[in-house]
Order: structure tokens, then sequence, then C-alpha cells
């Protein structure tokens, strides 16, 4: 104690310093430290945690990336399938529209021949029947002058009998 004594500690108050600063370091330890380790801790888990999480949504972001690539190489592929299908389906219908309207050209084609033949028909039978009163006119000229009445009805008559069986047949 002597020893003590000689760099002017009083070993009483030595002693009351010792245990008053264990009881700080005490206090401390038990209300400060102790709560701030906890709180230290607790964030450095979040903080692990929420790299965790980022770590896993970037997983999350790629896979994403990868399929939305995906689906839209689907969606392109989809595209130009639809598209190709589109115009074979196109030059489907102009064929068809070129087959309609030849048969449709052909079936008028034939009606108008049928009716150009109708037409010919009746205007061959006008002429004949024109040609017939002309040739009756000609004869009644020709003959009025070299026969009587009754030979000229009797030789008109026997001619247009004549030129009618020929028109007949």
């Amino acid at each position: 104690m002597k020893f003590i004594n000689k760099f002017g500690l009083d070993p009483y108050l030595f002693l009351f310093q010792i245990i008053n600063f264990s009881i700080v370091v005490f206090v401390l330890q038990r209300f400060l430290l102790k709560p701030l380790k906890k709180i230290f801790n607790e964030r450095k888990f979040r903080i692990e945690q929420s790299l965790i999480y980022i770590e896993e949504a970037k997983i999350i972001l790629e896979n994403a990336n990868k399929e939305k690539q995906c689906i839209l190489e689907e969606a392109k592929n989809n595209a130009a399938m639809l598209t190709t299908a589109t115009r074979v389906s196109i030059d489907e219908s102009k064929k068809q529209a070129a087959i309609d309207a030849k048969k449709y050209s052909e079936y008028i084609v034939g009606i108008a021949k049928q009716k150009a033949t109708i037409e010919f028909e009746n205007m061959t039978k006008q002429l004949e029947k024109i040609s017939t009163d002309v040739s009756e006119k000609i004869m009644l000229k020709i003959l009025s002058n070299l026969f009587t009445n009754n030979e000229k009805q009797v030789i008109i008559s026997r001619v247009m009998e004549k030129i009618n069986g020929k028109i007949a047949n």
C-alpha cells in the first residue's frame, strides 16, 4: 500500500473507483451494449436477407428476360406462319376467283351462242319467207305475159309447193 501511496493514490478511493467502473461497465454492457449488439445483428441479418432477395430477384429477372425472349421469338414465328398462311390463302382465293370468272364467262358465252343461234334461225326463217315472197312476185311478173290467170295460179302453186318442200327439208 505504501507503494500505491507513493503515486498519490488513495487505496479506498481507488477501490471505489474500480467498483464504480465495474458497475458502469456492467450497466453499459447490460442496458446499452447488448441492445446495440442485438440491433446490429438484426440489421446485419436484414441486410444479408436483402442481399439474398436481391440475388433471387436478379435470377427471377434473368429468367423473366429469357422467357420474354422466348415469347417474342414464338410470337415472331407465329406472325411469320400467319403471314405465310395468309399469302397462301390469298393465292388460293385468286386462283379460285380466276376459275370462277372463267366458268362464268364460259356460261355467258354459251348463253350468247344460244341466243345467236336462235336469232340466226329466226332470221333464216324470215329470209326464207321474204325470198319466197320475192320469188312468187317475180314469177307472177314473168308469167303474167305468157299464161292466163288460171294457168298462172296452177304453175305458181306447184312451184311454191316445191320451194316450201325444199325449205322444210
